[in-house]
Parts: structure tokens; C-alpha cells; sequence
């Protein structure tokens, strides 16, 4: 509680019930996202409040999706995600909203003025979930994942701050919240199977033999099928590709934000070691790095960005 504190008095917000918005984001953003949650503890603290307030936000709403509670039904879901959409646009218009994420969030907005239309596709991807099982094909899954990943990458940007304009670290952003995404449904394939959905692309499981049929055998004995391992271990070399598109960005980022963002996406690309390592297998277990790892990744990063820190530099591009 002490840490958290420290970073909203840093961030400038006094009135009390702001600050318990922004903790309840954090709280959220911890339990949810603990593998970027890691990575934003090596944030300046005046800067992390605000992306536990996007990632935050983002959590509660995938949880009415994805954890809809016992009973729940995909209209009783879709209910509440035009609840949801009608509180966010009031938030955004201006007006008082009435859960406390929601409280967080348009601050966070305002303060950093991001596009409103960042969250229209958000919630347009969170609708995608309650119709859509599978996807065609990679196009068809970058539809879904430009709501529900890209955005979120292009919406922390102006918190971190850029040392180039905006406009030109906005692709590797992108990239880098599509490359975490397609990394969480390789990790995840067996539980969002159980959920009836199915993220990997259709026509690349159809190229190594694989159908709805196949994966249902997979997740239900948890054991990996070789042609279900051989297409995953395809998928793995196109989630690369997101990767090494997204790098670049690292450092367009104001100095003082590059460590967090680079121990991200060095504990998310661990994931996929640890997937190729297990001869990419995804059912057996559910793959994640080791909190020794983050630990061992967070401490140096913790001390470069310290050391970015004393280092007199000019405002970001994205403040000017």
C-alpha cells in the first residue's frame, strides 16, 4: 500500500475518491497482468498509475467476458458490456461515471488526451467474444486483436512518452500489444478451448492437419497431438514476427520508460521459449515465467531506469 501511495502522490492526484479508482485499477492490473504488472513497477512512479488505470480498465471489461460467473448468459454479458458502454461514454463526454475504474480511466484520458476511438474498438473487440469461436485466418484474428491488443499498446504511448513524434512509434506499439496477445492465446489455447474459443487461426491449423475435432481431443486429455504441435510451432514463428517489428519502439521511448517496456518484452518472449522449449506443448501445462526470472529481469532494468532518471533530458516529443 505504501508503494501505491507513493506513485499517486508522485502522479499529483489528491482528491480520495480518485485515488481509490486508481488503486482499484492497480489492484486489478496486479492480479490480471502480473507479468506487465512486473515490468510497470520499473516505471518513474508519476507514471504508473496511469497505465494501471488503462490496463486496469481493460481487465474488467475482459472479465465480464471471460468470467461472467455461474449462470450467466452471452445476453445477460452483452447487457452489461452496453452498460459498461454507456458509462465509458459518459466518462469520456465529460460526465460523471459510476463505477470507480471508470473514475480512473477518464482521468487518465484527459490528462494524457487520448482518442476516444481507442476505446470504441476496445469494446468492439470485447463484443467480438460473446459471437465469434474461431478465426479464418490471420487477417481475421488482427481484426479482433487491433481492439483488443493493438489500442492498448497505442494507448500507453503518450503515458511513456517518445523521444521521436508520436505518430512514428504508433506501428511498433501496435505491434508490440499484438505480439503480447498472440503470446497469451499460444499460452492459453487449452483454457480458451474450454471457453469454446478457439484464437488460433483456422487456416494455418487446416495447413498441419488440424481441426476443431483435433483441438477437442488435445484439451480434453491435455495432451498434444504432433500435427497440434507442429502448427502452434508455425504460429510461434509468426508471434516472433510481431516481436521484431515491435522492438524498434523500444527505443522511441522517452529513456526513463524503455526499461519497463524492454522488461516486458523480454518476460513476454520468454513465454515463447518456454512453449518451443516444451516441443510446443500448450495443453499439458499452462506455460509462464518464473518469478525468479521476472525478479532477475526487473532489477537491472529498475537500475537503468533510475539512471535515466538523473539524467537531465528535454520533455518527450509526445509532450511538446
Amino acid at each position: 500500500m505504501r508503494t501505491a501511495t507513493a506513485e499517486l502522490d508522485a502522479a499529483g492526484i489528491a482528491p480520495e475518491d480518485l485515488r481509490r479508482a486508481y488503486l482499484r485499477c492497480r489492484e486489478l492490473h496486479a492480479r490480471h497482468g502480473r507479468t506487465y504488472f512486473t515490468a510497470t513497477r520499473v516505471l518513474p512512479p508519476d507514471r504508473r498509475p496511469g497505465v494501471h488505470a488503462l490496463y486496469g480498465f481493460a481487465r474488467w471489461v475482459d472479465d465480464i467476458v471471460d468470467e461472467p460467473g455461474p449462470g450467466a448468459t452471452a445476453a445477460g454479458q452483452a447487457a452489461r458490456l452496453d452498460a459498461v458502454d454507456a458509462d465509458l461514454g459518459r466518462a469520456l463526454g465529460g460526465g460523471e461515471p459510476g463505477d470507480p475504474v471508470l473514475r480512473a480511466l477518464a482521468h487518465t484520458v484527459r490528462r494524457y488526451r487520448l482518442p476516444a476511438a481507442h476505446f470504441t474498438a476496445f469494446m468492439r473487440s470485447m463484443r467480438m467474444d460473446l459471437t465469434v469461436t474461431d478465426y479464418r485466418d490471420l487477417d481475421h484474428l488482427r481484426e479482433y486483436m487491433y481492439g483488443s491488443a493493438a489500442v492498448i499498446g497505442l494507448q500507453v504511448l503518450p503515458v511513456l512518452g517518445t523521444v521521436v513524434p508520436r505518430e512514428e512509434a504508433e506501428r511498433p506499439a501496435a505491434a508490440l500489444g499484438e505480439a503480447f496477445q498472440l503470446t497469451n492465446f499460444l499460452r492459453d489455447t487449452a483454457e480458451d478451448f474450454d471457453r469454446g474459443r478457439v484464437y488460433l487461426p483456422a487456416d494455418v491449423l487446416a495447413d498441419h492437419g488440424v481441426d476443431r475435432d483435433l483441438l477437442a481431443h488435445c484439451a480434453r486429455t491435455r495432451r498434444p497431438d504432433p500435427r497440434a504441435r507442429r502448427a502452434v510451432a508455425a504460429l510461434v514463428e509468426v508471434n516472433q514476427g510481431f516481436y521484431r517489428e515491435a522492438e524498434p519502439g523500444i527505443a522511441m521511448l522517452d529513456p526513463v520508460a524503455r526499461p519497463c517496456v524492454a522488461t516486458a518484452f523480454r518476460l513476454y518472449r520468454a513465454i515463447l521459449d518456454e512453449i518451443a522449449a516444451a516441443g510446443h506443448d500448450v495443453w499439458s501445462t499452462r506455460h509462464r515465467v518464473s518469478e525468479a526470472r521476472k525478479i532477475a529481469a526487473a532489477v537491472p532494468a529498475l537500475a537503468r531506469s533510475m539512471l535515466a532518471r538523473t539524467v537531465p533530458r528535454p520533455r518527450p516529443a509526445s509532450e511538446r
